[in-house]
């Protein structure tokens, strides 16, 4: 991720950390490779308690060069020689703003508008159905980063909804744990690259010309959002149901069996009975098959919507 305040990282740095992502698991009490900073595998395993223990987020041990090249941002920003030491100022410091920049640090981001697009029309699906119902709709993005998924669920509410349609108030909740891709979000303001996947027909209704390399979200889409930082595993989230729809994707994958379930749980006395939850494409709930049925590819319904 870059070291400038809000701005995410670019496409050529994504790409090189997939890459790092590949590298092979070292021996315990291995020492990495000579490097600027110093950084053993027990450095690697604080680092893996750490991160656990304050985002829910477990890393593999494949994930020691990623966590290398984002956390010597840290040390070099902090001054400091090695991961020991950036470590145990980290731990006994406990100063709010550090513990926040390591967090950023190490929360994957990768996202693009409609990613997973065969979801956006079964959202327009479920939305049509519950507004027949009721005229105020809920949705929670919680894994909201840049902003292009939410941004993508706004389109969609108002492609679903139109101008002429009688109104139906809907409000979404976008929050993540990484405050920097927060304020990326809230800003709305893409390059022409991060807008590819737009239509050129929602790209005009939906964005203003920034400048000659970069669109703004109009104001019409941001009226439905609300920006909160959240993090799943805090025991209190400012979040009220009834919630029509959930899209938590690509989340779960960071989180053991045993913290998915226990967040699945929190997620289900917030949904309305039919209510749907929107996971990733690479994630499956059937360790919690007492919370929720798959309504196939990828999404979820209440069990007890089923009773």
């Amino acid at each position: 991720m870059s070291d400038l305040p809000g701005k995410p990282p670019s496409l050529s740095e994504r790409l090189a950390e997939i890459r790092k992502l590949g590298a092979v698991a070292r021996n315990p009490g291995e020492s990495m490779p000579v490097r600027e900073f110093d950084f053993k595998a027990t450095d690697f395993e604080r680092v893996k308690k750490l991160i656990y223990a304050h985002a829910g987020i477990s890393l593999s041990p494949t994930k020691q060069d990623m966590v290398y090249s984002r956390l010597a941002r840290r040390l070099r920003a902090k001054s400091m020689k090695s991961f020991t030491q950036y470590l145990d100022f980290l731990e006994k410091s406990r100063d709010p703003g550090e513990w926040e920049a390591f967090i950023n640090s190490l929360t994957t981001n990768l996202t693009s508008f409609f990613r997973e697009p065969h979801h956006f029309p079964l959202l327009a699906e479920h939305l049509r159905k519950v507004s027949a119902i009721r005229k105020s709709i809920s949705i929670w993005c919680c894994a909201a980063s840049t902003g292009e998924e939410p941004y993508s669920i706004a389109m969609t509410v108002a492609d679903t909804f139109g101008r002429s349609a009688p109104r139906v108030e809907v409000s979404i909740l976008c929050s993540d744990l990484d405050t920097n891709v927060l304020t990326t979000a809230e800003k709305g303001i893409y390059t022409r690259d991060r807008v590819l996947r737009i239509s050129p027909e929602q790209l005009q209704h939906y964005f203003s010309k920034e400048d000659a390399n970069s669109y703004a979200v109009r104001p019409e889409l941001k009226r439905m959002m609300r920006f909160k930082r959240i993090n799943l595993l805090d025991p209190r989230w400012p979040v009220q149901g009834p919630l029509d729809v959930i899209f938590c994707r690509n989340v779960m994958i960071y989180f053991d069996k045993p913290t998915q379930y226990r967040i699945l749980a929190r997620f289900a006395p917030l949904l309305a009975p039919d209510g749907l939850l929107f996971a990733g494409h690479s994630e499956n709930f059937l360790h919690a098959i007492d919370l929720f049925h798959s309504e196939g590819k990828t999404v979820y319904s209440l069990v007890r919507r089923r009773a």
